[in-house]
């Protein structure tokens, strides 16, 4: 069942395109769209026996209520305290034991129905009308597609899942991905089977091209190593390939796989025509002197500038790659291509970089958390914030919060994190930013120069981070993906924390998300609050194409702009499929949405 979707039906049924009655007005035929969907109205006292019963076979007593039925499923609490669940669909026809079979409604119309002992009541059972899908005798088929589009989806999430799992084993991280968008979209492919028809989610999960090289490079002993390059093209429909790439030593196909798919929505709700894309390498920087590192990026290039260009992919920065990683990457383009195009973003001002690009995602996802805010009449003064990692997204988050007037509280890297109760201020971000970009040294040494900040060390054998069990009223997770387990997302909602705005991309597990919607909170996927980044490498990629630059207030404008358009898309998509304030979904669904059309314009590619 899919109680949101059921609630969209009902208000359709408000104001349908059709309404025909029949028999004394007892059974009516409700036309919404292409479906034609029966409606009657009983009160508690009606036999069961007399309508139902002979078709499925199970003697029952009278029906105490009738809940409702939409996407075929009824819910009836029968007089004896038993609860009943019938099903509609003829993909139910093999069901064991109660399965119906056909019932004559009249002589005009018919459908399947089977009925199955449920032991909890439902929302369901506050209804008093009951809903049937009916077909013209002899022309059955309508309904058995109707049902196999709506009844059938949680069996079409297993089988695609399934067919994910085969084709890609031991790659978890993508598995997820696929698996929160898919739960998503369910309302979307029932009201456009045209995108079922033509597989676009399917052709969407399974990358355009995949590249992966070696990278054979040598350090300054003189000794040779080889790592694993690659390079996920996974959707151009909307504009070229566009994604970071990332230099780490987890790095594989998977993960790069899962961050290329987010890649594709992300991009889909910045409003720019970009598609989406991810790589990079299982090569680790840190530790590595600027030589190490500036061989490595130009044998990492000698290979991927085969693959990418200012109008077919453009990598950006992500994890282990700054400023200096790209400029090694970019000069070695430079001399293989004999161009200089923005093939690449996240570049320094001096040659063809944007104002703000390095604040921009932080920014960005602190922006879509005022958003949020803005919902419940509140703001961020005065707020006291969680915020994770201490790279350039959490710092960039921590010096925005404070410019808002919130009190960032935590920060973080993999050693373990640093608690000051006292809040983090401008001075404090100005000596993190010296450790970790210049310095490159532990967050542990925040707590040896600040009094009253405590430092944890991390521990591998907890369940849970201690990080996210701090009093607060927002959270930053801006790490890396699941960093955010069920038991934290608890612990979290237990210290007071109601908004969620994600700075990294899915740092929260499937059951964490699970905790935060069903509390209600504010939750900003990262698909959308941290899509400021990409957004802003949009805009270097329009600064380069027309050979200017534009001011910081400039940009940071169209960022906030953007930031904006986003949150309202993702809103108004959520209410508009039935799920208002699900902004996980009304992401997944904007974007997939803008990607599919896309893709049914230019044919089967």
């Amino acid at each position: 069942m899919l109680p949101n979707y059921d609630d969209f039906l009902i208000k359709r049924f408000e104001q349908p395109d059709e309404v025909r009655t029949f028999e004394k007005g007892k059974f009516e035929l409700v036309k919404i769209g292409s479906m034609t969907i029966g409606r009657a109205s009983y009160e508690p006292g009606w036999k069961w026996s007399e309508h139902v019963g002979a078709a499925t076979g199970a003697t029952l007593c009278e029906v105490e209520h009738v809940g409702l039925v939409v996407s075929g499923c009824a819910a009836c609490q029968m007089k004896d305290g038993r609860y009943y669940e019938m099903w509609a669909g003829d993909c139910f026809t093999s069901a064991p034991a109660t399965t119906a079979g056909w019932w004559a409604m009249s002589r005009m119309y018919r459908c399947i129905f089977s009925a199955r002992n449920i032991t909890r009541s439902t929302e369901l059972l506050r209804r008093k009308i009951l809903l049937f899908v009916f077909a013209r005798v002899g022309h059955t088929s309508q309904v058995s597609r109707i049902y196999k589009d709506k009844v059938f989806m949680k069996d079409d999430i297993s089988a695609l899942m399934a067919d994910v799992k085969a084709k890609n084993p031991a790659e978890p991280e993508f598995h997820q991905a696929v698996q929160e968008v898919v739960e998503s979209l369910s309302p979307v492919l029932d009201r456009h089977p045209e995108y079922r028809k033509a597989k676009i989610l399917e052709r969407i999960i399974e990358p355009e091209r995949v590249i992966m090289f070696r990278v054979p490079w040598q350090d300054d002993q003189g000794n040779m190593h080889v790592n694993r390059g690659f390079r996920i093209e996974m959707s151009s429909a909307i504009g070229p390939y566009k994604g970071g790439l990332r230099f780490h030593p987890s790095v594989n196909l998977g993960i790069l796989k899962f961050l290329a798919f987010e890649q594709v929505f992300k991009n889909s709700l910045t409003t720019l025509p970009l598609g989406g894309g991810k790589g990079g390498a299982d090569f680790d920087p840190k530790g590595k002197s600027d030589a190490e590192v500036m061989r490595f990026c130009q044998a990492f290039m000698c290979e991927l500038f085969r693959h990418i260009g200012p109008d077919t992919d453009v990598p950006a920065g992500d994890i282990g790659v700054g400023h200096r990683e790209i400029g090694f990457m970019f000069g070695m383009y430079k001399k293989l291509r004999n161009e200089f195009t923005g093939v690449l973003t996240g570049k320094r001002l001096t040659w063809g970089g944007s104002l703000l690009r390095p604040e921009a995602t932080g920014y960005g996802t602190v922006y879509f958390a005022a958003e949020m805010l803005k919902t419940r009449h509140e703001e961020l003064t005065g707020k006291t914030c969680l915020v994770s990692g201490s790279g350039n997204v959490a710092q960039f988050t921590i010096e925005k919060l404070i410019d808002l007037g919130a009190r960032p509280v935590t920060l973080s890297d993999s050693t373990g994190y640093i608690y000051d109760e006292a809040g983090i201020t401008d001075e404090k971000l100005a000596f993190v930013m010296n450790l970790k970009n210049v310095r490159r040294c532990r967050i542990s040494e925040y707590a040896d120069k600040f009094k009253g900040a405590i430092y944890t060390p991390a521990n591998s054998k907890l369940d849970h981070n201690p990080l996210w069990n701090h009093k607060a009223q927002c959270a930053f997770p801006c790490a890396t993906q699941n960093e955010i387990n069920a038991k934290d997302a608890d612990n979290l909602l237990k210290n007071g924390v109601y908004v969620v705005s994600e700075g990294a991309n899915m740092p929260t597990t499937i059951n964490g998300v699970h905790r935060f919607l069903d509390a209600k909170i504010l939750y900003g996927p990262g698909k959308a609050a941290n899509a400021g980044g990409v957004a802003t490498s949009g805009l270097e990629m329009s600064q380069n194409s027309v050979r200017l630059s534009w001011t910081r207030d400039e940009v940071d404008t169209r960022l906030h702009h953007i930031m904006s358009v986003i949150h309202k898309i993702c809103s108004e998509t959520a209410e508009q499929y039935g799920t208002p304030g699900n902004y996980i979904n009304g992401a997944n669904t904007a974007g997939f949405l803008k990607v599919a059309n896309a893709m049914m314009d230019q044919g089967l590619v």
